[in-house]
């Protein structure tokens, strides 16, 4: 299964706020063997949103949504998923005693009466309306919970309350996956050389050894190497080690000046 993550928000995409989401998902799933396929942005464009969404519903990985869940006029993602979906939103019984909860304690930190028929309480249970057919999310932060339908996970766009989400689900829903997508790399440093002069031997490795990826990563200022190509292969197995062993002979029969060597 892939992973992927779509990260909602006009503030994203404008600068006014910088992306904490996709350096963390890369983590969580690094230290649970597991990698992301691919990650999106989206505006806060209703249009935009859903058919983002639609795709992932029809992607059948496992996807992560952050942001747009909220209860005010630039929170689209709930709408966005029930349309993507062809569903009507539903209030979520579970999602309502949770969020009452949470109003509650609000009252009582306060030290006011509890009115759930206040028109504030009554918007404030919108956060629960979620697509018909979904299961909610738990949220440790303070119980206003995400919701998910399929494979699909829709959490806010606040970093503390959206990554233990994923955290959870993770180390639940997808523990059994855990360790399915390490891989290795093996890789040198590459100086003076073209990269369509190492395409041949790159090409050869990759139609010589099943399921190992070359890569080639060029640089014109690094700080200590200067121009150069980071050389290398990935996958999973003890193929990478025998890719690796054709690369470093290739590059010697090229003549290719090497640096350092790198293990990931």
């Amino acid at each position: 299964m892939n992973f992927g993550l779509i990260i909602v928000g006009d503030e994203i995409l404008s600068g006014k706020r910088q992306d904490k989401h996709l350096a963390k998902v890369i983590e969580l799933l690094a230290a649970r063997g597991l990698a992301l396929s691919w990650a999106r942005y989206v505006g806060d464009d209703r249009r935009l949103i859903t058919a983002a969404l639609r795709e992932a519903f029809a992607s059948g990985d496992a996807v992560f949504s952050c942001g747009g869940i909220g209860a005010t006029p630039d929170d689209h993602t709930r709408q966005c998923a029930a349309a993507a979906l062809g569903v009507e939103l539903a209030l979520h019984p579970e999602a309502k005693a949770l969020i009452t909860q949470r109003m509650q304690e609000q009252a009582i930190e306060k030290g006011v009466p509890f009115d759930p028929e206040a028109p504030d309480n009554l918007h404030r249970l919108n956060m629960g309306m979620f697509p018909a057919g979904a299961a909610i999310i738990a949220n440790p932060y303070n119980r206003i919970p995400g919701f998910s339908v399929g494979e699909v996970h829709f959490v806010p766009g606040f970093p503390v309350m959206a990554h233990p989400m994923i955290e959870t689900l993770l180390d639940t829903r997808y523990r059994g996956l855990h360790g399915s997508q390490r891989e290795t790399e093996r890789s040198v440093i590459v100086y003076g050389a073209m990269e369509a002069s190492l395409t041949p031997l790159m090409e050869s490795i990759e139609g010589a050894h099943s399921g190992v990826r070359v890569f080639s990563l060029p640089s014109v200022d690094h700080p200590v190497h200067g121009r150069h190509i980071e050389l290398g292969v990935k996958g999973a197995g003890a193929g990478v080690e025998a890719a690796y062993a054709e690369l470093r002979r290739g590059l010697e029969m090229l003549g290719a000046r090497t640096g350092p060597e790198l293990v990931r």
